[in-house]
């Protein structure tokens, strides 16, 4: 199984990345999310998925590890292909998935292209214990698709802090300043542990 790809992107389009490393193109399947943030670049590092059937195998790429995991957690709902769960995450935020299943947001869930009220309602079923519970009543997080926040969260993991209570301490962190650097925000985070 590939973890990620890194190349020259000799192709992209808002459906489709054709990725060269040695010499190989690697046609790779992915969102509007990562198109927005691959596209005004030469190179990139996609994280992968591959799915093999009998009559092909496919390679679906994320600019994210974040959007991989919403990926992953999709396609694992009964009904809900590798295809589905790409328009999906064209249609939303990694982020506003998250939400819409801890939330119960049938509505917002029906909102994208393909997906019907029962389909909707078995995936907030099948993954609201897998997204998470949100502490402190509906508090929603600012969403964590910057690269910095991702950078400053997996250090403060590494570190041994839990996830949950350092991805809260971040957006705090982040609601007053948005301007600061990894290196900044990890300070600052840590004041408030």
């Amino acid at each position: 199984m590939y973890d990620f790809i890194k190349g020259e992107i000799k192709e992209i389009s808002p459906a489709h990345l054709v990725l060269e490393n040695q010499n190989i193109g690697y046609y790779i399947n992915i969102s509007v999310n990562t198109y927005s943030g691959i596209s005004d670049k030469s190179s990139c590092l996609i994280y992968i998925h591959e799915v093999i059937r009998e009559d092909s195998h496919q390679l679906y790429g994320f600019f994210d590890k974040n959007e991989r995991e919403i990926f992953l957690q999709l396609v694992s709902v009964s009904g809900v292909g590798a295809n589905t769960a790409r328009v999906m995450l064209s249609s939303l935020t990694p982020n506003e998935i998250k939400n819409a299943i801890i939330r119960n947001d049938v509505n917002l869930m029906k909102s994208v292209k393909g997906i019907g009220a029962k389909t909707a309602e078995r995936i907030i079923l099948d993954l609201r214990d897998k997204v998470g519970k949100i502490t402190d009543g509906d508090q929603i997080p600012v969403p964590m698709n910057n690269t910095i926040q991702e950078e400053a969260l997996s250090a403060l993991v590494m570190l041994g802090f839990p996830k949950v209570k350092v991805e809260k301490i971040i957006n705090e962190v982040l609601k007053g300043n948005n301007e600061l650097s990894v290196e900044m925000l990890i300070k600052e985070s840590l004041k408030r542990i």
